[in-house]
């Protein structure tokens, strides 16, 4: 008996139907999740590069202003860079000596504190700083710890960031930090 050979010619067609739309969210989906993760890495050491900036003898405002303008990424409305400097404590608070913003912070105002300036051009506030800091100072005398804080606000290009924006998977507001 002879076996007749069925038209499969459509079953390609409806297999590619089914599954291109799955493999282009898939695709527009890693393609955002690759740029967060390139911004991250950016805000990153722009923190740990205004740190040793400052570190370095540069003032705050010029600090905050060099990495708000050498960034590999558009900060211009989307980010901003806070740089403080935090002295030794004083009756166990960590007074902030000093503070620079680089233009109006509208994506997140300092995770360390704010500076609030007496009339003298001093500030008065004291800092939050994380435990592995205050270890440096119970350790030395007369320090100075310089943070950078690098906020920037995350545009995402598809609409598969949209729809993760609200998730922890894809921030809409990235915040890097660095203590030196």
């Amino acid at each position: 008996m002879m076996m007749r050979k069925r038209d499969q010619s459509g079953q390609a067609l409806l297999e590619m139907a089914l599954i291109l739309p799955i493999m282009v969210v898939f695709l527009l989906g890693i393609t955002d999740f690759s740029r967060a993760i390139y911004y991250r890495e950016v805000t990153m050491n722009l923190a740990g590069e205004g740190s040793s900036l400052a570190l370095r003898g540069a003032s705050l405002i010029t600090t905050a202003s060099t990495i708000m303008t050498q960034s590999d990424i558009n900060m211009s409305g989307l980010g901003c860079v806070i740089v403080t400097s935090v002295s030794s404590p004083t009756a166990g608070t960590y007074k902030i000596s000093g503070q620079a913003i680089s233009s109006p912070c509208n994506t997140g105002a300092s995770q360390i504190g704010a500076c609030s300036p007496d009339g003298s051009g001093n500030c008065t506030g004291s800092a939050t700083i994380p435990t592995y800091v205050q270890y440096v100072f119970a350790h030395s005398t007369n320090t100075t710890v310089y943070v950078t804080e690098v906020y920037y606000k995350f545009n995402y290009l598809t609409a598969i960031g949209f729809w993760l924006k609200n998730s922890n998977i894809l921030p809409p507001r990235l915040y890097s930090v660095a203590y030196y």
